[in-house]
């Protein structure tokens, strides 16, 4: 049974920050402690912990995790700390003439990621993580629940390996190791999961947001987008590109309003789902 670690964060300096949680760096151990924003509850962090352990007994490269860890009011977890690792975000805001270059590998470790298959006894299947979403918390219209739930139910039940929070941001380099980080989200079902939500992030985030999580404009991760496809995907045929822009569309639709609640603990305004609905079959 894993219990939570308390630790004094005056041994540790604070080293980054993303959309739901802060990163702490060991002042004296190459460690870092990841710690969710007040509002998580406990189970939130142990589940990524056992997720994260799960992963790298996999073989997926990712750093070890460590132990669970909080300091009395955040919850969290302690993992290895990889010396001189920088994203592949953080590179490309220092040196952005590497556009091409970095989404290209990204491609490339996207490719091999979904290419391998995952322990089912170890991670859950996404799609039924969605469906428990929408089940459970009643978070949307209840027309657009329906929705989401019949175009589930059309889905394979293949074990392929999704990161669950797939963007240039979770992914790191030492120069020698490149890394998955952040794999709490970590499942198996189809590629479209991880790569809708990438979509998402490329072309529909707004400057501010984008500057804060990833440091580069949203022009940027536009093209990151247009350059990665192709490798992905192995062909630079327009219309196989956008055939498949547009498969993405209704597991965007399911899978916002599951993000937005993990972030802000609550509903996408009402508004959204007349952009939504659209994008999913009628029942």
């Amino acid at each position: 049974m894993f219990t939570y670690e308390p630790i004094d964060l005056n041994d540790y300096v604070r080293t980054g920050e993303g959309g739901t949680a802060v990163s702490y760096t060991h002042k004296s151990r190459p460690s870092l402690a990841k710690l969710y924003n007040p509002g998580f509850e406990a189970d939130r962090s142990r589940e990524e912990f056992l997720t994260a352990r799960a992963v790298y007994d996999m073989g997926i490269p990712t750093p070890r995790p460590y132990r669970l860890v909080t300091d009395g009011t955040r919850y969290g977890a302690e993992y290895e700390l990889i010396p001189g690792k920088r994203s592949f975000t953080r590179i490309l805001s220092e040196e952005p003439q590497r556009l091409e270059e970095l989404s290209r590998e990204f491609a490339r470790r996207a490719r091999e990621l979904h290419a391998k298959q995952a322990d089912t006894a170890l991670i859950h299947p996404y799609k039924e993580v969605l469906r428990q979403f929408y089940l459970e918390k009643k978070l949307v219209p209840d027309s657009f629940g329906r929705q989401c739930l019949a175009f589930l139910d059309t889905l394979p039940d293949t074990a392929t390996c999704l990161h669950g929070d797939l963007h240039i941001g979770n992914i790191i380099t030492d120069g020698q190791r490149t890394l998955w980080i952040d794999v709490g989200e970590f499942g198996y079902g189809v590629p479209e999961w991880d790569l809708s939500l990438m979509w998402t992030i490329c072309n529909r985030m707004n400057e501010k947001r984008a500057m804060e999580l990833f440091h580069v404009t949203p022009e940027t991760l536009k093209a990151h987008w247009d350059i990665f496809l192709p490798v992905y995907l192995g062909t630079d045929d327009p219309q196989e590109l956008e055939a498949f822009t547009r498969r993405l569309l209704p597991f965007y639709a399911i899978k916002v309003p599951y993000v937005y609640d993990m972030a802000n603990h609550g509903a996408l305004p009402a508004e959204f789902f007349q952009q939504f609905s659209p994008l999913l079959p009628k029942v």
